[in-house]
């Protein structure tokens, strides 16, 4: 990555420039044409290139959404142009995620939900022999209704594929608010032909499930919280079958995803908001409340509702402001979390998912990865308009 531009010279959308006043950091906003970006995931290939996938359309939920990708090719200083993976003109397709198989494949994988209803979403998957320069037919994953993926595919040391998902459950004749969501994992012994699940057990509000493996064999899974209080975490001894409870970290959360990465060093790296609901002064009703949908209002159901009907329900928290954009250091396999450094500052306003009127000025949905040359490689969603990508080191991080 050489020929690193200035910030101060730098109005292209894709170039890589040092940041003001930051010569151990390098960002650049990837390219977009769209009024939405939201949710991306970076990975790093073996051939030294960089692919970064998200979703974007007019707004989250509406069927315009679609998956995109931009590379950044080994040696380059720009990202390229997004080319659109997905093509569902019926469904909202979101929360891609990538992952080079042992055999040299690529796979991406995502959701297609109809309309603003997540307990409608099935998971697709297409298959790239050339590292993401063309791809395979678009076929079903996973067909259940309500099943979401976030976070990447993890190589077993046995071999098998473990994936981690989250159910959105709804009752009958209700609308999906989030209150009742569940998750585990499915793993696959086939190279992803058929997959067995295991539940996580009591892990109603805990959804995004991040799995990495640490570097004494044992699981670790952290969990963004839909009640907007803490990042969650369980931990697996036998390849992923069975999971502890999870219990909430020093960390707090904000009903927002996170991301982490086990180091080279086996050092932990997470990236999230570091910021709860007690901060909170306002609440959304759901984070579909703004997109109208004639065929299901009449099923519609607002939280307070619920808690009325049973006021000792947790119901999941919406609008926690989404910054700052934080960075933390865990040295004992995520039982603390010494170190901490912010990405990306700001009111984090999220009160409204339209970016038409360019609202929203979240920072959110990060992504994490580190390169053999110890380079922390980290995306983001930046104001719901498009998304950011910022590479530091643990050392910066440390201070």
């Amino acid at each position: 990555m050489s020929n690193v531009e200035n910030a101060a010279v730098n109005n292209t959308q894709g170039k890589l420039y040092q940041a003001p006043n930051d010569s151990e950091r390098i960002e650049a906003l990837l390219p977009n044409d769209c009024v939405q970006s939201h949710a991306s995931n970076i990975m790093p290939l073996e051939n030294g290139d960089f692919l970064c996938v998200w979703f974007a359309g007019s707004q989250e939920g509406i069927a315009d959404i679609s998956i995109y990708m931009s590379r950044l090719n080994q040696g380059e200083s720009e990202w390229s142009v997004p080319v659109k993976l997905s093509e569902d003109s019926t469904r909202s397709e979101q929360n891609p995620i990538l992952f080079p198989t042992p055999d040299g494949k690529l796979w991406l994988i995502y959701t297609a939900q109809k309309s603003g209803n997540q307990d409608t979403a099935i998971v697709r998957y297409r298959i790239s022999e050339d590292n993401g320069y063309t791809w395979g037919p678009i076929e079903t994953l996973f067909d259940t209704p309500g099943t979401f993926v976030r976070q990447p595919i993890v190589v077993l040391d046995n071999g098998e594929w473990l994936i981690p998902i989250f159910y959105c459950h709804v009752a009958p004749g209700k609308k999906w608010v989030g209150d009742d969501d569940t998750s585990a994992v499915k793993i696959s012994a086939d190279n992803g032909k058929t997959w067995t699940e295991y539940p996580v057990p009591n892990s109603v509000g805990c959804v995004h499930m991040n799995v990495e493996k640490l570097h004494d064999g044992s699981l670790l899974a952290l969990y963004r919280s839909r009640w907007a209080d803490n990042v969650y975490l369980s931990r697996s001894k036998d390849n992923g079958r069975t999971w502890t409870e999870p219990v909430a970290t020093e960390l707090p959360n904000n009903n927002s995803s996170i991301q982490f990465a086990v180091l080279n060093n086996g050092h932990l790296a997470i990236v999230f908001n570091n910021i709860s609901a007690a901060s909170a002064k306002e609440r959304r009703l759901s984070l579909y409340d703004e997109i109208e949908d004639e065929e299901d209002s009449e099923n519609a159901v607002e939280p307070a509702i619920a808690e009325e009907i049973d006021p000792n329900k947790k119901t999941a928290f919406w609008g926690t402001p989404r910054a700052p954009m934080t960075i933390a250091i865990s040295e004992d396999n995520g039982q603390t979390w010494p170190y901490k450094r912010d990405i990306e500052v700001g009111d984090g306003y999220c009160m409204t998912n339209n970016s038409k009127e360019k609202l929203n000025r979240e920072y959110s949905y990060p992504s994490i990865k580190q390169t053999s040359d110890g380079k922390i490689h980290v995306t983001f969603t930046y104001f719901r308009q498009t998304i950011k990508y910022v590479r530091v080191t643990e050392e910066w991080v440390k201070g």
